[in-house]
């Protein structure tokens, strides 16, 4: 009984062995996968570097947003301003390692051509659903919901899209807006910017954590959604 037992032990070693040496193949082809992408988008940007116009934001901008969704795993993403695509291309980087898919709006019919040559030459048109639409219009009417956007349109309207949006962020979610400033909302008589309005409203809303990103170069607000306990 003894040899037996020990028998018994030595094959369930050996295929414990066996198994633990055999490669994954789903692991292994997706990294492979993955670095491919990476190589194509770190090239593009690279070519692209210092040739963004058209209200793009700037690289380091670009990067915080990457950043903040790999942080929390985001996966629905919305950006309203789409311009010829800098932010959508790392806004789109950064969902492709999790999974997730981006929708961006441009009204402009010239910049959204110029976008999507852009994306497909970053390889990653399978990440974006890219509209040339009314933003006005068409965050309304989208469902959601989405755990990130990116607001960086025209800046008078930027309440009345987060007030279209709100209902639609998921708790945990964020709502980032472009060229904001923190500061003391200025006293009556001063001037108010619409960014200025904006951040104030944002912070009003009890629903939300609102501050600016330390080391955005052009003011990123980000608002946060409390979670439900």
């Amino acid at each position: 009984m003894a040899m037996m037992k020990k028998y018994l032990e030595i094959v369930l070693f050996a295929l414990l062995s066996l198994l633990l040496a055999l490669p994954l193949p789903c692991d292994s082809q997706g990294g492979e996968a993955d670095s491919v992408l990476d190589k194509k988008v770190k090239t593009f940007l690279d070519k692209m570097r210092n040739q963004w116009r058209d209200w793009n934001v700037p690289e380091t901008d670009g990067k915080i947003l990457h950043d903040i969704i790999l942080e929390n795993q985001y996966k629905q993403a919305l950006e309203v301003g789409t311009s010829t695509g800098h932010s959508a291309v790392w806004i789109a980087w950064a969902l492709s390692k999790t999974g997730g898919k981006l929708i961006t709006i441009e009204i402009d019919q010239d910049r959204y051509r110029q976008a999507l040559a852009n994306f497909k030459e970053a390889g990653l048109s399978h990440t974006i659903d890219a509209r040339n639409a009314d933003a006005h219009q068409l965050v309304n009417d989208l469902p959601g919901p989405f755990d990130f956007v990116f607001i960086d349109a025209d800046k008078d309207w930027y309440i009345n899209y987060a007030k279209a949006l709100i209902p639609k962020i998921e708790p945990g979610g964020c709502i980032a807006a472009h060229n904001v400033e923190e500061r003391a909302f200025p006293h009556r008589g001063g001037y108010v910017s619409d960014t200025d309005r904006y951040f104030q409203y944002m912070k009003d809303q009890p629903e939300f954590e609102t501050r600016v990103h330390p080391g955005s170069r052009a003011g990123i607000a980000m608002s946060y959604k409390k979670r439900i306990r």
